[in-house]
């Protein structure tokens, strides 16, 4: 398990600079299997290094597709996977450790095309406001999967949100609960980009 203090949506990459002595064992040691995963979750309180931290009770696979070895850390690129649930954890080996069970897959249906399409216009919206303030990962224009599921998990991993909204969005039961989310919070989001500044 890597604890980290934001959120992995399945379909979504992710790249880690690993330098924690733990962390390296737990490279060494999954990169022994084939794919080589391991467990995101986000941290609840408390900081990446270290240790010590609490950890929120929901995640995401990721599975590790590139490795480079640079002085003093090594560069991981993983892509989120399958959704989880922490069920217990366990005793640190010397890296955090836990059991876990799967979470359903979301099932894409057609009909949600046009709830797709308008959270996909709310959230290019909202980066293309929020580049207004300040430097975004994700462009307004980024490009995503032709698979609707694949495209409905990234318009979530791309939505300008804070950590707590993305938690609420991995831990959707539906695509329909995941796409409203997505949209709900977003314009939380705008709403909270374009309020006017209070008087000095």
């Amino acid at each position: 398990m890597f604890p980290l203090g934001s959120v992995l949506f399945p379909y979504m990459p992710l790249q880690l600079r690993v330098f924690e002595d733990r962390y390296l064992v737990m490279l060494s040691r999954i990169l022994k299997e084939e794919p080589a995963e391991f467990g995101v979750v986000l941290i609840e309180r408390g900081q990446e290094v270290g240790g010590g931290e609490r950890r929120f009770q929901y995640g995401t696979v990721a599975q590790i597709t590139e490795l480079e070895a640079s002085e003093g850390f090594v560069g991981v690129t993983a892509q989120g996977e399958r959704r989880i649930e922490i069920m217990d954890w366990l005793s640190e080996d010397p890296h955090p450790q836990a059991t876990v069970r799967s979470l359903d897959a979301l099932d894409w249906d057609d009909d949600l095309l046009p709830l797709r399409e308008r959270a996909e216009q709310a959230v290019r919206r909202a980066l293309a406001l929020a580049s207004e303030f300040a430097d975004q990962l994700w462009p307004s224009t980024v490009e995503l999967s032709r698979d609707p599921t694949a495209a409905a998990w990234q318009i979530a991993g791309i939505a300008p949100l804070g950590p707590l909204d993305q938690i609420t969005l991995l831990r959707s039961t539906s695509m329909e609960q995941l796409l409203n989310g997505v949209i709900e919070h977003t314009q939380e989001a705008v709403d909270s980009l374009s309020a006017p500044w209070p008087d000095e």
